[in-house]
């Protein structure tokens, strides 16, 4: 009994039961939910909460969409313009998670310390944008658990240039709501 009692302590120890939180995103081509992770990403997940619950993603947009590459949203409200943040946040790229398909991570300016609100869903493997030698790397922080055909949808949009924005959906694909799950 004691060994029992031993073995489920460490395996309830390990990582495959480490604390996750989920956020759904209610898009106008259907439903993403997002699995975070803040053991891996702390201050980003925690930044990325605060925009979902203070609602700042309910009525935006996903404004660039590259097929094979990713989609990106969270900057912009459905009129196109670009929305107020808080301010940047700490790169947290070093946390050994990489840039797959379906990971969530923060989009970011050439400086590795300014993501604010936008994040992006990588359409494909994408190790040349995580931590290396020579690149900070973008922070992934969470994964599509249910929508990736939702991401595979909008990825596949038609796309125009929209002022000095390239790959910018022809048709607004909206971000409804984000709901905090956990």
């Amino acid at each position: 009994m004691r060994i029992l009692a031993v073995v489920l302590a460490l395996v309830l120890s390990t990582s495959v039961f480490a604390k996750t939180e989920r956020v759904e995103l209610l898009t106008s081509e259907g439903q993403i939910i997002l699995e975070l992770y803040p053991d891996k990403a702390p201050k980003t997940v925690d930044n990325f909460i605060e925009y979902v619950r203070t609602r700042f993603y309910s009525e935006t947009l996903f404004h660039r969409v590259i097929p094979g590459f990713m989609i990106q949203g969270g900057g912009f409200n459905v009129q196109g313009e670009r929305k107020n943040t808080k301010a940047p946040i700490v790169n947290e790229s070093d946390n050994g998670l990489s840039n797959e398909r379906g990971t969530i991570a923060m989009a970011r300016t050439n400086d590795p310390h300014s993501a604010t609100s936008q994040f992006f869903i990588n359409h494909a493997n994408n190790p040349f944008l995580d931590r290396s030698t020579s690149s900070y790397g973008y922070t992934v922080f969470g994964r599509v658990v249910r929508g990736m055909e939702v991401v595979d949808k909008i990825a596949q949009v038609a796309t125009r240039t929209n002022g000095m924005m390239r790959d910018w959906p022809q048709q607004p694909v909206r971000i409804f709501k984000a709901y905090y799950l956990d």
